[in-house]
């Protein structure tokens, strides 16, 4: 009962004054719009990420080159990275090693990829292509299926036959509706036969598979790019719960061939990978990545959210002492007939709580419709982006409204709860 009378007078204030309680719970509801956005957005991310991954299976592990430092753990990392991205090349991972790599038991089969680019002719139509060698055995482990045609066999890559598989958009801006089977197009200074199309697969990793013309990666480096190193390769294992030791197998595999001698690190006592020119990720590490990469974005957005709802909150904080102010002498007559010092606090309070709720209310509301609006969105693109609205979502804008009316009302509330009932009955 005592609730409910301290509940009543501040529903009836807030609908007396319709236009104020607007603008005061505005700055909360675009608050927790955005945290309902950040939220479902980031799950979104996430299974779009993740069912990316899946596109390649679950059953395999990545070797990728990296740039060596002089600096170990993240920071190390990090500066390879860094210095990949502005073009230092790395050239000594070698088809030779995916040779030794497929000798391990657990690897069933492995392909390596090379990537480049250049002008691509077709009678009159010219355009910059993205080149993509690979090894013959790439139509096999990776999750490409043909539509037309065949892919190129090994015996052509190894003879380095000017060969092409092209992907469904490059046969669409070349060929038009017409067949490409047997037909020469030129690359570079060459012409190459097409032997076969591509199903479509979409954009995967920030790269548009339809966009690639596929070449026998010998041919690439011998006749296109003038190189003889590979930039990854993808190892298919038998066995997946022995992924981490494959993993290590690897390791000591491309030291071994690269004579790198790693340094110990003093408080594990394993060698370091600073040295390394390579990296080796399974599974489950990009996995932990991922959830790494996606948990650390919603925090910083969540962090960007809170300057909206503390805005939100000195608005709030401000109108409540407008409020006090106006009931000076209903504080006054209520601490005259007993009205103790919490009882005034707590009617305040309460109001602050109930202004940030339906502020939270609505939010969640509108937050709601915005991040279904975004999938939906997202999906018509192209991207297989699921509206996912997790019950933390909820929890949190809940919370966080309770939190931001306790402390932005707190001092208005202090204030009414401590005037001189003499004086306050004096106000007019």
């Amino acid at each position: 009962m005592k609730i409910y009378s301290l509940i009543k007078p501040s529903i009836v204030s807030m609908l007396a004054n319709k236009g104020r309680t607007f603008l005061t719970v505005l700055g909360m509801v675009i608050g927790v719009t955005a945290i309902m956005i950040v939220f479902s957005a980031g799950e979104g991310i996430y299974g779009l990420m993740l069912s990316q991954m899946e596109s390649f299976g679950t059953d395999f592990i990545e070797t990728e080159i990296k740039v060596p430092s002089t600096k170990r753990g993240f920071e190390g990392e990090a500066q390879g990275g860094i210095n990949l991205l502005t073009g230092v090349q790395v050239t000594s991972l070698t088809l030779e090693d995916m040779e030794d790599i497929n000798k391990i038991p657990n690897v069933k089969d492995s392909y390596a990829g090379i990537t480049g680019q250049e002008q691509v002719t077709y009678q009159e139509k010219r355009k910059k292509i993205n080149l993509l060698g690979v090894s013959a055995s790439y139509i096999d482990i990776d999750k490409s299926e043909i539509e037309e045609g065949r892919f190129f066999s090994e015996s052509e890559n190894r003879a380095l036959s000017r060969v092409a598989v092209i992907g469904i958009k490059v046969k669409e801006d070349l060929f038009g509706q017409s067949s490409p089977l047997d037909k020469l197009i030129r690359i570079g200074k060459n012409k190459y036969r097409v032997i076969g199309t591509i199903k479509e697969r979409g954009m995967i990793g920030g790269m548009d598979f339809d966009t690639f013309v596929y070449l026998p990666i010998k041919t690439t480096q011998k006749k296109l790019l003038g190189i003889d190193y590979v930039i990854y390769m993808f190892h298919k294992l038998v066995d997946n719960n022995k992924a981490e030791e494959t993993a290590q197998e690897i390791v000591t595999i491309l030291r071994e061939n690269h004579d790198i001698i790693s340094d110990i690190d003093p408080m594990t006592g394993e060698p370091t990978t600073a040295k390394d020119d390579f990296r080796v990720v399974t599974m489950d590490e990009m996995m932990e990545m991922l959830d790494t990469i996606t948990g650390a974005l919603t925090i910083l957005l969540l962090a960007i959210v809170t300057i909206s709802l503390i805005v939100g909150g000195v608005g709030i904080m401000n109108i409540m002492y407008v409020i006090v102010s106006e009931r000076t002498r209903e504080i006054g007559l209520r601490k005259a007939v007993g009205a103790r010092f919490s009882d005034i606090m707590s009617q305040f309070l309460i109001e602050s709580i109930l202004i940030t709720l339906v502020g939270a209310i609505f939010g969640i509301i509108i937050g709601f419709g915005m991040s279904w609006l975004i999938a939906l969105g997202a999906s018509v693109s192209g991207l297989d982006w699921n509206f996912i609205m997790p019950i933390r979502a909820y929890v949190v804008a809940i919370l966080f409204s309770v939190i931001f009316g306790i402390a932005f009302g707190l001092f208005p509330a202090r204030k009414a709860a401590k005037m001189d009932p003499i004086t306050a009955l004096r106000n007019e």
